[in-house]
């Protein structure tokens, strides 16, 4: 079964560490990283995959996996 996850935060170095967790973890990246300013400056959202057994378990937090 593969799980998904985005990842979403300010563009800055703690983002960069949370996706490089999730690849440390497993997770492989799906897609291009999108990007958008606003108001509190620049967001920055990356998707992630990962394969796992078993089956998808709603009430089970995404990053348990």
């Amino acid at each position: 079964m593969k799980v998904y996850r985005m990842l979403t935060g300010a563009d800055d170095a703690e983002f960069c560490r949370r996706v490089t967790e999730a690849l440390q973890q497993g997770w492989e990246l799906y897609g291009s990283p999108s990007m958008t300013h606003t108001d509190d400056g620049v967001r920055i959202g990356q998707a992630i995959t990962k394969e796992v057994g078993g089956s998808y378990h709603p009430d089970k937090h995404l990053n348990s996996y």
